[in-house]
């Protein structure tokens, strides 16, 4: 057969999408435990582990601007500790404080994500260092704050958006209230990334910084945005958290790993420039899932860290293999 008479692709083959393995991996892992456990096929069971995952997946999606920028944000894990701990103790059981403590921690959060964006884009350090150094900073004063104990109560109207499920709800039984966060909240970080001339920008920067700046980006006010989208969400998953799990000392402890992992299954690029929210949500959910196997299989909670820790170092040497191989 001649090379003139070989099929040739149409157009519409060309156009077919490309399909993101996470969202393969999420299917094969839910359907493993459905084998596992067959009552996780039941209503009560799916919402349950969508609810579980609601906080990791909103605090994933805005790490991600950090990642796309090039970028790591170390910080998260403590800010949703100081957001759940300063909650608690300024709520003094009073119902109606939750209308104030909720902006303020808001406000909290900005502020601590344009120090860190300042410290990281004129100060320039390393935003490993500089997060770091503010996670450190934040769990001393959370330390400090609540002397080391959990101390204070979050009223109900502050738990609702983590622990409230609507009831008698038509095929899916119930539907909680961290998961309507969960759609609504990705919404937004989907518009912001994917959507807007602000999330070129954040490609762009984090992409090739120099020639994003002589294309004329203003790199260092993108950056900037970029971790105070991120602090904010820390803020959004520790009142969502808090609102599931109650009052810890340490209850963000880990989340900022957890968040970059999820990140990397997604298919982000850790030294920036590529990453999409909906898929690091879906990597959010496959971590949820991995970690619920693991429980399933009967393993311990250092194989959890194992597992993690593998992820990241593979998709850091797959990273810089990337870069090594387009010459940059």
């Amino acid at each position: 057969m001649s090379a003139q008479s070989l099929p040739q692709p149409t157009a519409a083959t060309r156009r077919l999408p490309r399909i993101n393995p996470v969202y393969v991996l999420v299917v094969a892992l839910i359907l493993a435990i459905i084998v596992m456990n067959p009552a996780f096929g039941e209503p009560t069971g799916y919402m349950n582990f969508l609810k579980r995952v609601t906080a990791l997946a909103i605090l994933s999606a805005g790490a991600l601007y950090v990642i796309v920028s090039g970028g790591f944000d170390l910080s998260v894990g403590s800010i949703m500790t100081l957001t759940v701990i300063g909650s608690s103790m300024l709520a003094s059981n009073d119902p109606n404080s939750t209308y104030w403590i909720i902006p303020l921690m808001l406000g909290i959060g900005a502020v601590i994500g344009l120090i860190n964006g300042l410290v990281v884009s004129y100060l320039k350090v390393p935003s490993l260092i500089a997060t770091l150094g503010m996670m450190i900073t934040l769990n001393g004063v959370a330390f400090m704050w609540s002397g080391g104990a959990p101390r204070g109560y979050l009223p109900d109207t502050f738990r609702f958006f983590g622990r409230y499920n609507i009831t008698d709800i038509p095929v899916i039984s119930l539907l909680p209230i961290a998961v309507i966060c969960l759609v609504v909240f990705g919404v937004i970080l989907w518009w912001g990334m994917h959507r807007t001339n602000f999330g070129r920008m954040l490609h762009a920067v984090g992409d090739n910084q120099q020639a994003a700046r002589l294309a004329g980006v203003p790199v260092e006010r993108v950056r900037i945005s970029a971790f105070v989208v991120s602090a904010l969400t820390a803020v959004l998953a520790g009142v969502i958290l808090g609102g599931r799990a109650g009052v810890s000392v340490d209850i963000g402890s880990g989340f900022e790993l957890q968040a970059i992992t999820a990140a990397v299954i997604g298919g982000a690029q850790l030294l920036g420039g590529r990453g999409s929210v909906p898929a690091t949500i879906a990597g959010a959910l496959a971590l949820e899932a991995i970690f619920t196997l693991l429980n399933l299989l009967g393993l311990a909670q250092p194989v959890r860290l194992v597992v993690q820790g593998l992820i990241l170092i593979g998709a850091v040497a797959f990273a810089t293999y990337q870069r090594k191989r387009a010459g940059r």
